[in-house]
C-alpha cells in the first residue's frame, strides 16, 4: 500500500470524523462540519475491487475519529475507583468508540450501495448517516451522544430548528448542509454539469439562512420569567465523586448540601433541587423517621418548602433488595417531611448502572461502576409528576436527557404536558473534562424541542436554569468546580412546539425523500443499465 493510498484509506477518514467532532461544543470549530463532506467523498469513491467493504472501513474510521474525541472522558469514570476499575479505562474508550462507529460504517455502505453520483447524493448521504444515527440512539437502549444535529450550541439561532424537527431532523439537515460544499470537488471523475452544483449550493445557503432567520424570529419573542412564578434554588456543593466513597465524609457532604439549602436569600425559594445521588447512601434509609439525617434535612427547610433530590431508593422483593436510581420530592410540613412523589430512572447506563450479560462478564472481573447491590433496576416508562402546588414536572435523570422525545412520550402517555423539566445528573464521574460541558449542551436541546424550561443540577457543574429556548439564563448557572447556589424564577413555558405536536414525522419525511432519491437516481438507474447492457 503506497503512502498516498494509506492516507486516503486510513488518514483522511479519521480526519473527517475528527473535524466533525471538533465542531461540537465546547470546541465549537464549526468549519469542522466540512468533515461530513469529506466522508461523503471518501465513501462515494470507496475504491475498486470491494467498494462496499472499503466504504465500511472508511465510514468506521471516520466514526472512530468522531467518537474518540466525543467520548474520551468516559475513561475518567473508571479512574474514580482506580484499584477496582482503572484497568478498564482505555478499554472503555476503545470499545465504546469502536462499537458505535459500526453505525457510521454501515451508513457509508448504504450510501455507496445507493450509487447516486449526481448532486442529489448530498440528500442520500444525509439520509444514510442520519438513519444510522437514529439506530445508534435506539438499539440496545441506545447511545445518542453528540448527534450531528446537536453540533450547534444550544440556544443559538440554528439550534432553534429543533423545536420544529427535533434533534434527529436537525441531524439530517446539518449533514446535508455540511456535505453540500463537497460537490465542488470533482476528483478524477468526469466533471459534472456546473448548474446542479450551483443550484445545490444556493439552496443550502438559503436553507441555512432560513434556519437562522427562524431562530432569530423565535428568540425575538422570548419573555422574561413570570415574577409570580416559583423561585427555585439549585444547589451545587462541589463534591468530587471519589469523596462519596469515604464513609468518614458522609456527614460533611450532607452538611454542605444543608448549609447551601438554608443560605439566606432576598426571596425564599419555594423549590430546592439537589443533584443525582446527592446523599452518598445505598438507599433512602437516611429519610427514615427518627434518623438524625431526616432531622437535619427538616431543620434546613422552612414550612412549605419543597426539596427535590436524586437518591438511591430500595424495595424488598421476594428474597432480595431491588435498588432504583430515583428522584424524590419532599415537602416540609410544620413538624415533618412529607413525600409527595418519586420517579425511578427508566433509561439506565450500561456498565455504569447495570451490567449487561452479567453472567458472562462478571467472571472476567468486569463489574458495573455503581457500587450498589447488583446495580439498579429500571423504572417504568416516563411520565411526568403531577404534584399538589407544583408545576407538572418531567424528571430526566442524567443519561435520560440525551433522548429526543423522552419528555414528549411521557406527556402523551399521561395526557399532561410538563411546565418544568428537572435534569439531575452526577457529572462528577467525569471530572473537569469536556464531558459535563457536552452534557449541558445536549440536555439543553430537550428544552428547545419541548419549549419547556429546564432546571439542571449536578454536584460539580454545570448547574443552570435553562430557558425554553435552550439558553442558560445569564447569571443563573454554576460552572465546573464551583460551589454555590442558583436562585432563579421559573421561566414561562411556551406554546406547543412543532416537535411536541409532530414528533419524528418530519425526520421520517426526510428519510423517505432520501430513500426515494436513492431509488430513482441510483438503484433503479443501475437496474436499467443492467437490462440494456448486452451480455456476451
Amino acid at each position: 500500500m503506497t503512502a498516498r493510498v494509506r492516507l486516503q484509506t486510513l488518514g483522511l477518514p479519521l480526519l473527517a470524523g475528527a473535524l466533525a467532532a471538533l465542531a461540537h461544543p465546547p470546541f465549537g470549530f464549526l468549519p469542522g462540519l466540512l468533515g461530513y463532506g469529506l466522508l461523503m467523498i471518501l465513501a462515494g469513491q470507496a475504491g475498486p475491487g470491494r467498494p462496499l467493504r472499503a466504504a465500511f472501513l472508511q465510514g468506521w474510521l471516520a466514526g472512530v475519529g468522531y467518537f474518540t474525541i466525543g467520548v474520551w472522558w468516559v475513561a475518567e469514570a473508571f479512574l474514580v475507583d482506580i484499584a477496582a476499575h482503572g484497568w478498564m479505562a482505555p478499554l472503555a474508550v476503545i470499545f465504546l468508540a469502536g462499537g458505535v462507529s459500526l453505525f457510521w460504517g454501515a451508513a457509508a455502505v448504504l450510501f455507496r450501495w445507493a450509487g447516486v453520483s449526481s448532486a442529489w447524493r448530498v440528500l442520500v448521504f444525509a439520509g444514510a448517516l442520519s438513519v444510522m444515527e437514529w439506530l445508534r440512539g435506539h438499539i440496545l437502549t441506545g447511545f445518542p451522544w453528540n448527534l450531528p444535529g446537536e453540533t450547534w450550541r444550544a440556544g443559538s439561532l440554528v439550534s432553534q430548528s429543533a423545536s420544529l424537527v427535533g434533534a434527529y431532523g436537525l441531524t439530517f439537515l446539518t449533514i446535508a448542509l455540511a456535505a453540500t460544499p463537497a460537490l465542488l470537488w470533482r476528483g478524477e471523475r468526469r466533471p459534472e454539469t456546473s448548474w446542479p452544483v450551483v443550484v445545490a449550493l444556493s439552496v443550502a445557503l438559503v436553507l441555512l439562512a432560513g434556519m437562522a432567520g427562524f431562530g432569530a424570529w423565535r428568540l425575538s419573542g422570548a419573555r422574561p420569567a413570570d415574577p409570580a412564578g416559583p423561585m427555585i434554588r439549585i444547589v451545587q456543593p462541589y463534591v468530587p465523586q471519589e469523596a462519596k466513597y469515604d464513609p468518614q465524609r458522609f456527614a460533611q457532604i450532607l452538611d454542605s448540601y444543608l448549609s447551601l439549602t438554608a443560605a439566606p436569600a432576598a426571596r425564599r425559594p419555594a423549590i430546592i433541587v439537589w443533584p443525582e445521588g446527592a446523599v452518598p447512601a445505598l438507599s433512602n434509609a437516611y429519610l427514615a423517621p427518627g434518623t438524625w439525617t431526616r432531622a437535619a434535612i427538616l431543620q434546613a427547610l422552612t414550612p412549605g418548602q419543597v426539596l427535590i433530590t436524586g437518591a438511591a431508593r430500595s424495595e424488598s422483593r421476594a428474597a432480595s433488595e431491588v435498588y432504583f436510581n430515583s428522584l424524590i420530592v419532599l415537602r416540609r410540613t410544620p413538624n415533618d417531611l412529607e413525600q409527595l412523589g418519586a420517579y425511578d430512572k427508566h433509561r439506565l447506563v450500561p456498565f455504569g448502572e447495570y451490567l449487561p450479560m452479567d453472567s458472562l462478564l462478571t467472571p472476567l472481573g468486569i463489574h458495573n461502576l455503581v457500587q450498589i447491590g447488583d446495580g439498579f433496576a429500571a423504572g417504568p416508562p416516563p411520565r411526568p409528576l403531577v404534584l399538589p402546588g407544583l408545576p407538572v414536572i418531567q424528571p430526566l435523570i442524567c443519561y435520560e436527557s440525551l433522548y429526543p422525545g423522552f419528555t414528549r412520550a411521557g406527556a402523551r402517555a399521561s395526557g399532561r404536558a410538563p411546565g418544568l423539566i428537572i435534569n439531575v445528573s452526577n457529572d462528577a464521574w467525569f471530572g473537569a473534562t469536556t464531558g459535563p460541558l457536552q452534557h449541558l449542551n445536549l440536555a439543553s436541546y430537550r428544552a428547545i424541542e419541548e419549549g419547556v424550561p429546564m432546571v439542571r443540577a449536578t454536584p460539580t457543574g454545570v448547574s443552570a436554569m435553562i430557558d425554553p429556548y435552550g439558553r442558560s439564563v445569564p447569571g443563573q448557572s454554576l460552572g465546573q468546580g464551583a460551589r454555590g447556589i442558583v436562585d432563579a424564577r421559573l421561566p414561562q413555558r411556551l406554546a406547543p412546539t412543532g416537535y411536541r405536536l409532530w414528533g419524528e414525522w418530519p425526520f421520517l419525511m426526510f428519510l423517505c425523500l432520501s430513500a426515494g432519491l436513492a431509488w430513482f437516481f441510483g438503484v433503479a438507474e443501475r437496474r436499467n443499465l443492467d437490462q440494456i447492457t448486452p451480455r456476451g
